[in-house]
């Protein structure tokens, strides 16, 4: 139908006249209450954020002489930071003349992996920067 009717037909109606396909030849109209259509799309949005979940990168450090207590506590919050869907760095510092043994590091580094193993995997292998001994876990 011509605009002028198509315009005439909406304002009688109370609703707005609003182009849908402006490339297609003759261009595509829809008459709607415009207001509405795009409260309707917001909260289709607001749903989708809502339901959707956000993976974020959560930090556990580790010295190289940790006790077995506190090793397996530090552990236990990595295990659950991994179930609730993120992913873990873990972290190990060395203090002083400590950087001179990186082995006792990467035991315990590779020790909290072994550990995880059943819940995550390795998705980047330890790496030395500076003074830290850094590893990053997701889950599986």
């Amino acid at each position: 139908m011509e605009v002028d009717v198509a315009l005439a037909s909406a304002v009688e109606q109370g609703l707005d006249l609003v182009e849908v396909a402006a490339t297609a030849r003759p261009p595509v109209v829809r008459i709607m209450d415009y207001g509405k259509f795009k409260f309707e799309t917001a909260k289709q949005a607001r749903l989708a954020k809502k339901k959707q979940h956000v993976i974020h990168l959560k930090e556990v450090k580790y010295r190289p002489g940790i006790d077995e207590h506190d090793f397996q506590t530090k552990t236990r919050n990595a295990k659950r930071f991994i179930e609730e869907g993120n992913k873990v760095k873990v972290t190990l510092m060395f203090r002083g003349r400590q950087i001179t043994h990186p082995e006792l590091g990467r035991a315990v580094v590779d020790r909290v992996a072994q550990e995880l193993a059943e819940v995550a995997k390795v998705e980047s292998n330890p790496l030395f920067e500076g003074r830290s001994l850094t590893m990053i876990l997701a889950p599986k």
